[in-house]
Order: structure tokens, then C-alpha cells, then sequence
């Protein structure tokens, strides 16, 4: 039975769908378009023949006849809308529909593709397509669906929070983000009938998200297409231009291409090897890159076209590849042999480019069948769902591997945004491909570095890296790494993640994970130091010191918008509250008042002890950058909102001015008998600009048994010039002695120690 529907003879429609769902709301003008009037309607008929023919070809009668059933109520869900371009709307769910069904998905998908606007667009509840379509149907419907019913503070915020929730629903089911692929490129092939600055929005939008996704997952064909069509939406003029440019090299370059075509023809047979040969162009969008990325004319490019090279056995990829080899020299440094070590989407083929007749340059990829039918449709190409018996393929493993990576950088990242920057961060088509000690290769990014490795191999070595070896030689952190390199990670259990790994590290995993870390040890310095501010406090106001389930913490809570006592101490030690605020609220008198003044003065005409400084209390407590004070140095401490405590030197200017501003942030504090070792401070070092003195001063240093951590001098060539060393120390009598140290070297005329 054929589905026909004319649009303009709705009762009819009514009376023929009586037992379907009520009739639903229009969209909004403003989302859909303005409804055609009464007199333009277009006598338009959206039709299910093409996709009955489709999904016969390979699915049950039971299971078309369901699908049927899902057009049914999503033809009367949409009835009475129209899209931009005046088709009624079910054409669309319809057209997303056969695409699905072009890569053969099972009967659950192609019901949640004719269904996946009626959640957002209808109020049709989750709970009714369950009852109607089972809850598969029903929760692939959701994933699709924008969070359109929630207040967002902004835009993006709304469109990071819906991405995060299509590419979770993604991770349990892949088939989500396969309709939804397949959904906007029916939007991008009809977006003329939108205005121009929506259309260069959704393009960007596409061109973000969806296009890399398309990649990953292998999906080339729909790649190169969305590619084109971002292309044409964002810069219509360039794209026409290029267009009248490749036809008319098409025809110029028709003659040179049947001669490459014709000799490939006659060699491959008589090297016994039976192949099928086609010529491609590659996609305008390609070559516009290229363009602008090499600076280049498009004159100037001349890879434009390629040859496609499709043989039975993977054997014959190489044989073929060696044959024409023979027939035409290959170009040093374009061969890449992607079947050896296939692409992070299961790309596999091998490519050389060889210098054709008239000294033109020409593409050739070798690949069987198989390999080009995964190369084209990628996930799609060996379905999931048909059997969960079957056993996952090397590109089903590596999807299912990076799905499975998007949960756990989800369970880190409780920001949606953040959320989305990582997996962005993830979607480099480029990759690298390095190999672990054992043998192993590992695909990383583009860019990625040995502290991105060692958090693809296991959270706990990437936490724990101290340093690298690549290749045998050891090398720092941040080295790039590049295809082939043989990568072993030094690790310590003493060694934490740094904050400047972020400045480097290229995989979502890794920043999600350093992130994390940096949060949860934050976090729970600042519990333990606010804890110690508090104690002080509860001390210099003569207060007893209340008990951990004391009902008084969760009063103080629940009054403050905190959801704990532990969240009540780490805002204290991140200087977000004041210890003796929260002290006072456990007075016999209980003033609620929150008129710090009292409280303040009370804590600083105090004469109780201070709060001791040991240097190693993490990021609760910070030595100021601006005096580097040591050990042996009178300190004062200010509390920083956000960062905790931050010690200065009581000489420093930087805090003497920002005490005067806030005085009732500053407490006294005093070094541990036992401080840290290894604390920096910075030097200014003038000397007589003769070879060697550097040389002559690192080893001083040395001698004193201190460290460089950083050298800088003015770029000019004075005969004086003045260093600027940055060195680790213990304490101040340490640093005398690196002084001492420093002049005995007969070019060093004066040294000072920067104070702020």
C-alpha cells in the first residue's frame, strides 16, 4: 500500500487517520517559516513509495508495515506545518528517513527518524512513543530532541547543553547521532529557503560539530557533501567562482586524464590483476582549504582530480600499487599506506600520487571492496543492531572505544560547555600514529604530546608522569609527537598534574582528566586549610571548637546556599568567606548579624599565634610571585577570593597596596620550623658582558647547590648587561650562600633580590 498524502485535502486526512494521536500545535512562524496563505499552498504531495521500496529491499513485511505505522502519526503530528520553502513538513522526516535507510539501518531507526521532530516540535510525550513504538524508538527520540523546555542563561549555553545531551544519548546508542547526521543533511541540502545570516549560522554550526562527527565515525561520503554545503552557505560567491573554475578544468584536463585512464587500463590486466578504475575530483571545499592554507591560485593546485582504484584481494592493493608505479614515477613523500595502519575512523587504503603525462601530478587510492565500502559509509557500513551476537570489527571497536570516552570525559566535566570543548578538542582528523614500549600503536591528534599518551594508556601514569623518552632519548613533556615516534612515560608516585599541561595536552581525555584533578585536590586543600583558618578563629574569639555533626552546620548551610560543612570550609579557605564570620555564628549569643567589622577586629588586634606557613600546603596556599618570599622573610597573608591564602613579604608593595584597600582580608602568619625546600625567587644579576660568563655563573650556582629555573637578559650588546635569574632555594640563608657563590665570578658587578 502506497502512502500519498495531499496536503490541501486535510479533513479528508482526518477522517482517514481517526485512530492516530490528536491533533497537535503548529510550529511557530518564527521556527518554521510563515505558514503559506490560503491561496499559495503548494499542491505539494509528500510520498512513502520511494522508502517502502528501499527498506523492502532488506527488512521484514512486519517490520515495513511498523514503519508505516510511525509515518502515520508523524503525518498527522505535522499536519497543518509547513517548512521554509512551503513543503509540508513531513516531506523532511520522510527524505531523513530514506537516507537512514540508505545505509540500511534496522526498523527502531527508521521509526525514530519519521518520529524525531514530534518530541520538540508536537508536545508528543516520551512516555506515548514508548507505549506506541517501544522504548528504543522512544529514547533514541529523546536523545534527538533540543532542550527547548529549559531556561538557559544564553544561546550557546542552551546549544552546548543539547549537544552534550545528543552526543550522551550518542555514546549509548550510535544510532542517535546517525539520524540526527542524517537530519541535517537534508537541512543543509534545502537551506536556500532560509535567510542568509540563519543559513551562515547553521553552516558554521555544521561545519563545528557535525562535519568532524561525520568524519569520525567514517562517514566520508557525507562528509565531503556537508563540507560542500557549509562551503556554499558561508561564502556563495568563492563557491561559485570555484565552480566555473573546475568545470572549465574539467574540460581542459579531459584529454590528459583518458590517456592516465586508458593506460591504467591496459596495465593493470596484463599484470594479471582485475581492477575497477574511476576518476573523482576532489571536493571543492578541499581545494578552497588548500587554497587559502598554502596561499595558492587555484591554477596553482593541481591535484584537483584522482583516481580510485578498487581491486578484489588486499594483496592486489599492493600489486596494482606497484604496477603503476612502473608506469608512472611517484612523487617522493606521497605515499601513505593507510591499510597498514588504518585511520582513527577505519579508513583504511593506500595512496601515492605519480607525475602523469605533460608532468601533471594525479592521486591514485588502492583499496578492495570492502575497504571502500567502509571507506564511504564508515559505522554505517556493518550494522550494530542487526545481531548483538555478531562480534565488533576493528572500526566497531575503535567507535565504540571513543563513545565510551565521551561517558567518561562526561562523569569529569560537569559543565556543559567545557563538555563540548573537549569533544571538539577530540575531533581532529588529523592523527598521529606512536608506539608504546610493547609494540603497541596508539592514533593520538595532530599536535598531541607524551603527556596526552600517557592518559590514552591509563589515568593513573598520566597523573603520575614525570617525564618522557621518545625514541630512546628522553625529552620534555610538552615535545610534539610524530608518526612513528616510540613513546615510554617515566612516572613518580610523588608527581601531580601541573596547570601547564593544559597549555599543551591536544586530547579530550587528558584535559577532562587534569581538570578534574586540579579540581578535586583544590578542593580538598582548600576543606583542610579552611579547617586551620576556622580553628584560628574559633581560638582568638575564645569559642569552642563545635563538632562535626554539630545541627548548627547544616543551619549555616542551608542559610548560605552551601550544600555542606566540607563546601562551607573550602569557600573559607578559597577566601570566598571569612573564618570569623562563620565562627561567630557558633557565638552562645548567636548573632546572626552579618556585620563583619566586629568579628575582623576582634581576629586582628588578637595576640593569638598566627596561622603557620610549611610552603608545601598545595593551592590552598600560594607564595606571591611578585616578592618570592622565603623562609627567614617577615610575611603577611592576604586572602585572595578564589585562590586561598597568598603570602607576600610584609616589604612587598603589591600587598602594602592592596592591604590598604581590603584590610579585613589580611591575617599574620609565620613559617613552620620546617618549611619546603625549593622555593623560587627571582635575582637581578649586573654584569660586564664578556664570553663565558654565563657559563661561569650556572656553574656558581650549582656549586651553592641551587637550580636556574629561568634566565632572561635585555637583547642588545652593551658591554654591561643585566640578568634576570629566577633560582630555587631553601631559605634565606640558602640564598646568601648562592649569593656568595655568585660573586666570585669577577664579571658580576652587583646583585639585588626583586622584592615586588
Amino acid at each position: 500500500m502506497a502512502f500519498s498524502v495531499l496536503r490541501g485535502a486535510s479533513s479528508g486526512l482526518l477522517a482517514a487517520l481517526k485512530k492516530g494521536p490528536r491533533l497537535r500545535r503548529r510550529k511557530s512562524a518564527k521556527k518554521q517559516g510563515q505558514l503559506p496563505a490560503p491561496h499559495e499552498a503548494p499542491n505539494t504531495i509528500a510520498s512513502l513509495d520511494p522508502l517502502t521500496k528501499i527498506v523492502s529491499q532488506y527488512l521484514k513485511p512486519k517490520e515495513v508495515e511498523r514503519i508505516k505505522e510511525a509515518y502515520r502519526f508523524a503525518d498527522q503530528a505535522h499536519l497543518g506545518q509547513f517548512r521554509a520553502s512551503g513543503e509540508p513538513y513531513i516531506s523532511h522526516p520522510i527524505t531523513v528517513t530514506e537516507i537512514c535507510a540508505g545505509w540500511k539501518l534496522d526498523a527502531d531507526s527508521l521509526m525514530a527518524a519519521l518520529l524525531h521532530d514530534v518530541i520538540e516540535d508536537q508536545d508528543v510525550s516520551k512516555q506515548e512513543l514508548a507505549e506506541k513504538f517501544g522504548a528504543d524508538v522512544s529514547e533514541i527520540v529523546d536523545g534527538l530532541s533540543k532542550l527547548d523546555r529549559l531556561e538557559f542563561a544564553t544561546k550557546a549555553e542552551q546549544q552546548a547543553e543539547s549537544f552534550r545531551k545528543m552526543l550522551l544519548a550518542m555514546a549509548r546508542d550510535v544510532r542517535v547521532i546517525l539520524i540526527k547526521l542524517a537530519d541535517r543533511l537534508h537541512n543543509m541540502r534545502t537551506l536556500g529557503a532560509v535567510a542568509p545570516e540563519k543559513r551562515r549560522r547553521i553552516a558554521h554550526e555544521t561545519l563545528e560539530i557535525y562535519t568532524p562527527i561525520a568524519h569520525r565515525l567514517g562517514l566520508n561520503a557525507l562528509f565531503r557533501e556537508l563540507q560542500d554545503l557549509c562551503f556554499q552557505a558561508i561564502h556563495p560567491n568563492r563557491y561559485q567562482v570555484l565552480h566555473k573554475a573546475m568545470m572549465a578544468a574539467r574540460g581542459n584536463r579531459r584529454e590528459v586524464l583518458g590517456k592516465i585512464t586508458d593506460a591504467v587500463r591496459v596495465a593493470l590486466p596484463a599484470a594479471g590483476i582485475e581492477a575497477e578504475v574511476s576518476g573523482r575530483e576532489k571536493s571543492l571545499y578541499s581545494i578552497y582549504t588548500k587554497m587559502v592554507e598554502q596561499k595558492k591560485s587555484f591554477s596553482d593546485v593541481l591535484d584537483i582530480y584522482g583516481f580510485r582504484v578498487i581491486v578484489h584481494t588486499l594483496p592486489e592493493c599492493y600489486l596494482a600499487l606497484g604496477t603503476l608505479h612502473q608506469l608512472y614515477r611517484p612523487v617522493p613523500g606521497k605515499f601513505k599506506d593507510y591499510i597498514a595502519i588504518p585511520k582513527l575512523n577505519g579508513y583504511q587504503s593506500l595512496h601515492t600520487t605519480l607525475v602523469g603525462p605533460y608532468g601533471t601530478p594525479v592521486e591514485f587510492q588502492f583499496r578492495t571492496r570492502d575497504m571502500d565500502h567502509i571507506a564511504e559509509e564508515g559505522v554505517a557500513s556493518h550494522w550494530l543492531y542487526k545481531d548483538d551476537d555478531v562480534s565488533l570489527n576493528d572500526l566497531q571497536k575503535r567507535t565504540h572505544q571513543w563513545l565510551q570516552s565521551l561517558l567518561d570525559i562526561q562523569s569529569q566535566t560537569g559543565d556543559s560547555g567545557e563538555f563540548l570543548e573537549h569533544v571538539k578538542v577530540d575531533l581532529f582528523p588529523d592523527a598521529v600514529y606512536v608506539f608504546t614500549p610493547q609494540g603497541k600503536i596508539i592514533s593520538l591528534p595532530r599536535g598531541a604530546t607524551p603527556v596526552d599518551f600517557a592518559y590514552t594508556i591509563h589515568t593513573d601514569i598520566g597523573n603520575q608522569a614525570v617525564a618522557s623518552k621518545i625514541n630512546g632519548e628522553f625529552a620534555p613533556l610538552r615535545t610534539e609527537l610524530k608518526s612513528g615516534d616510540a613513546v615510554e612515560i617515566i612516572t613518580s608516585p610523588a608527581s601531580r598534574p601541573s596547570t601547564q599541561w593544559l597549555n599543551y595536552v591536544r586530547t579530550g581525555r587528558a584535559r577532562s582528566e587534569i581538570r578534574h584533578y586540579l579540581r578535586t585536590v583544590k578542593y580538598e586543600e582548600s576543606v583542610a586549610f579552611g579547617q586551620r583558618l576556622l580553628n584560628q578563629a574559633f581560638k582568638q574569639l575564645n569559642l569552642e571548637r563545635p563538632a562535626e555533626d554539630d545541627p548548627e552546620w547544616e543551619k549555616l548551610a542551608k542559610g548560605s546556599g552551601a550544600s555542606s560543612r566540607d563546601e562551607i570550609l573550602a569557600d573559607i579557605g578559597l577566601g570566598k568567606r571569612l573564618a570569623a564570620v562563620v565562627a561567630r555564628r557558633f557565638a552562645p549569643e548567636n548573632p546572626i548579624l552579618a556585620t563583619t567589622a566586629a568579628a575582623v577586629d576582634e581576629i586582628t588586634s588578637s595576640s593569638s599565634a598566627p596561622i603557620v606557613i610549611h610552603g608545601n600546603e598545595g593551592q590552598a596556599v600560594q607564595l606571591a610571585p611578585c616578592c618570592g618570599p622565603l623562609p627567614g622573610d617577615a610575611i603577611i597573608g592576604g586572602i585572595r577570593l578564589g585562590h586561598g591564602l597568598v603570602v607576600h613579604m610584609e616589604e612587598c608593595a603589591v600587598a602594602q597596596r592592596q592591604r590598604a584597600r581590603e584590610p579585613e582580608r589580611w591575617i599574620p602568619v609565620v613559617w613552620d620550623a620546617n618549611t619546603a625546600r625549593h622555593l623560587s625567587t627571582r635575582l637581578d644579576v649586573t654584569v660586564i658582558n664578556e664570553r663565558g660568563v654565563l657559563g661561569r655563573l650556572a656553574a656558581e650556582i650549582t656549586a651553592a647547590e641551587s637550580n636556574i629555573m629561568h634566565l632572561s637578559m635585555p637583547d642588545d650588546a652593551a658591554t654591561t648587561g643585566l640578568l634576570h635569574l629566577t633560582v630555587q632555594v631553601d631559605n634565606r640563608k640558602h640564598l646568601a650562600q648562592v649569593i656568595r657563590a655568585i660573586r666570585h665570578v669577577p664579571q658580576v658587578q652587583k646583585i639585588v633580590r626583586v622584592k615586588g
